[in-house]
């Protein structure tokens, strides 16, 4: 089955109303195509439709951290109280930006913050107080990403939407990428969840509600991009992260595996992650709870993006998980064939 008739397919089943994909190699785009509305009752999907990266945030946010690193403002080692002074005395004073890219930091995630915390202050505070489990281990962990994104901003003395800009999304070209879309482009976002919090269909703002309280912008979520700048993305990691970091640092961020993650990425596991069947070891990718992902595999010169609205109008279904790992099986065979 082409890749276009399996994303078709789940739509006809309802997992979402529009969908967006590409693939390719380091010199560019195989195949790419669009399905689909922006909501079940919108306008068709295009081009220039802005879908909400959700945690594909993390890695683009990464790569931005890796980059404080080549520049000498941060170290891997560097313990979160010397760039957060708040920090200090807390039992998170010395978790590391390494602990926090490979969530390993102990700071518990799925933490539904906004819930108790109305305003971005409230949420702060909540942040610093979160106690940290007990034992070490892997946990993912948006709240860790949180405290990267202020670390990030601290390191820099830049606020995170401008650093990302200027270290990830300039040099790629990646002008459609952002944080808080402006009210005329809101229109054009893929819609995601019907809201009981918001009292809403979401559409053009962030989904995360953490993400909402805190602005629009964090290290976490809160990223819209469309997919030619995805697939800008893709194949500039494809080409060992030019224009955003070295070729070195890059390795550093995709090699390193703690219990199958990554610097800010997740590695591959076959039959664990979202790539599929037919990746190798040395694949790195991450999901967006929203539907979309990015998977890279250095080895095989392969990279991938799938955009879906899967949280419209509700979240409830899982049948994305079997999806994302067909797609990638049919990219990557028709990628390489």
């Amino acid at each position: 089955m082409t890749v276009m008739a399996l994303l078709s397919e789940a739509r006809d089943k309802g997992e979402f109303s529009g969908a967006a994909w590409a693939y390719g190699r380091s010199a560019g785009a195989v195949a790419r195509g669009t399905l689909g509305t922006l909501r079940w009752d919108g306008g068709p999907v295009g081009d220039d439709t802005l879908w909400d990266l959700a945690s594909v945030t993390k890695p683009i946010v990464g790569l931005a951290v890796m980059s404080l690193v080549e520049s000498g403002d941060v170290t891997l080692d560097d313990p979160v109280a010397l760039h957060l002074p708040e920090y200090a005395g807390t039992d998170k004073a010395d978790v590391t930006v390494f602990e926090l890219l490979t969530h390993t930091s102990r700071i518990p995630g799925q933490q539904p913050l906004y819930r108790r915390c109305p305003a971005r202050e409230d949420l702060l505070a909540a942040l610093v107080s979160l106690p940290s489990r007990p034992d070490p281990g892997v946990e993912y962990s948006s709240q860790g990403f949180m405290i990267l994104g202020l670390l990030a901003e601290s390191a820099a003395g830049t606020p995170l939407d401008r650093l990302v800009r200027e270290r990830v999304t300039a040099p790629l070209g990646m002008d459609e990428t952002r944080f808080v879309l402006p009210e005329a482009d809101r229109a054009r976002a893929a819609a995601t969840e019907e809201c009981l919090w918001r009292g809403r269909i979401v559409q053009g703002t962030v989904h995360d509600e953490n993400a909402e309280v805190l602005g629009g912008v964090a290290g976490h979520a809160g990223l819209f991009g469309t997919l030619d700048d995805l697939t800008r993305l893709g194949t500039a990691l494809c080409r060992g992260g030019e224009g955003v970091v070295g070729r070195r640092t890059l390795a550093v961020m995709t090699e390193t595996r703690v219990d199958g993650r990554a610097l800010a990425w997740q590695g591959y596991e076959p039959r664990v992650t979202s790539g599929g069947d037919l990746l190798t070891a040395s694949a790195y990718g991450h999901n967006g709870f929203t539907g979309t992902s990015l998977w890279v595999d250095p080895e095989l010169d392969f990279w991938a993006v799938l955009l879906t609205n899967r949280v419209h109008p509700t979240r409830a279904s899982n049948a994305i998980a079997r999806i994302r790992r067909t797609f990638h099986n049919a990219a990557v065979t028709k990628a390489l064939s």
